[in-house]
């Protein structure tokens, strides 16, 4: 994954600060536990893809410094974001909704595409 994560040591599930955001999302491609995936690009757009069909959405660091996606017509959300780490390398995040409590992470399934 180039350099990403490997600047300081990371530890696993320790919260990504506002300033790591942008690298941390773009670093590859997720691949969620459900089998959906979802890319995020450095301009702002985000893609997920469940059972083939693909819904392209939003993401910015709003002035909280908090991870926020948005899905149009109206659907917004935030997250808190943290490392996932397996020996010493950052493999993934884990996002947590912060209005819903929901979590769940993605892995990369395709690092270094950053």
């Amino acid at each position: 994954m180039s350099n990403f994560g490997k600047k300081r040591q990371i530890t696993d599930r320790e919260p990504v600060p506002a300033a790591d955001i942008a690298e941390a999302l773009t670093a590859g491609s997720f691949l969620y536990d459900d089998g959906a995936t979802q890319t995020f690009d450095e301009t702002g757009t985000t893609v997920y893809v469940e059972h083939g069909r693909p819904t392209q959405g939003e993401w910015y660091v709003d002035d909280k410094g908090r991870f926020c996606s948005f899905w149009p017509p109206s659907y917004r959300a935030c997250y808190e974001l943290r490392y996932l780490v397996e020996d010493g390398e950052v493999i993934g995040l884990e996002f947590t909704e912060l209005n819903r409590g929901s979590t769940f992470t993605g892995r990369y399934s395709q690092p270094g595409l950053s």
